[in-house]
């Protein structure tokens, strides 16, 4: 797999800029802390996650990877953003977590050192923010075992997702901050399904994630028009 620079600097930069708050569930990362209760139990649920061995690409701040963690994996996350890295160390350590790592690398340099090592890939709310989304799924598809397990999230692109995840998220309500998503860069499911095949990761199970904006509260369903999430296993 070729190393490439897949990164957007402004898009490293919008995530860098708010680091810090990363771990405060009242900040613009509330949302994160709301849903990763509810993609953490149904990776769970596919998967068992205790005593497997996990990356997590994209992890920012940590949040994902270190549930994981308390749920008994052995967590490798990875990122770009020097910052969301040191607050997810900082948070490991303060919060005593044992079992998970973090380290700055992409997903296509992290193949070149460890092809098919891990039995459970995660990349969530990543997709969406760089320049070439296919080669993530590459990448992931070459980190994971055969036999083993790639799990994404991302944003559908339709106008009902530009009206929920991007007017009313980001301009009418304030969920999100201005600017966090690029319609243009969404993604259709049938989109992620093509990548994932050319990948070799067949699909297994999809989920939507609702929201309701009055009462703040998030739910898993079989709806994928706005939030969703890929379940995959590497054939």
């Amino acid at each position: 797999m070729p190393l490439i620079n897949n990164v957007d600097p402004v898009e490293l930069a919008k995530f860098s800029d708010v680091a810090h708050r990363w771990w405060d569930p009242e900040s613009e990362f509330r949302p994160l802390h709301q849903i990763n209760p509810l993609r953490l139990q149904w990776i769970d649920e596919q998967v068992a996650l205790c005593g497997r061995r996990v990356l997590d690409v994209g992890c920012g701040g940590g949040i994902l990877a270190d549930s994981m963690a308390r749920k008994g994996a052995d967590v490798l996350g990875i990122d770009l953003g020097a910052k969301a890295l040191k607050v997810a160390q900082l948070h490991a350590i303060e919060a005593n977590t044992a079992g998970v790592q973090y380290r700055e690398i992409s997903a296509e340099a992290l193949a070149l050192e460890q092809m098919a090592s891990f039995d459970v890939v995660t990349c969530m709310e990543m997709l969406e923010h760089v320049p070439d989304p296919v080669l993530i799924v590459k990448a992931c598809a070459a980190l994971v075992k055969p036999g083993g397990h790639v799990f994404f999230s991302t944003l559908n692109r339709n106008a009902k997702s530009f009206l929920f995840a991007i007017v009313g998220a980001e301009y009418l309500l304030g969920i999100l901050p201005r600017g966090t998503h690029e319609y243009a860069r969404l993604i259709k499911p049938s989109e992620l399904a093509s990548y994932c095949r050319m990948s070799n990761l067949g699909l297994q199970a999809t989920k939507g994630l609702e929201h309701n904006p009055l009462t703040r509260r998030y739910w898993l369903s079989s709806d994928t028009s706005v939030n969703y999430m890929f379940a995959t296993k590497k054939t």
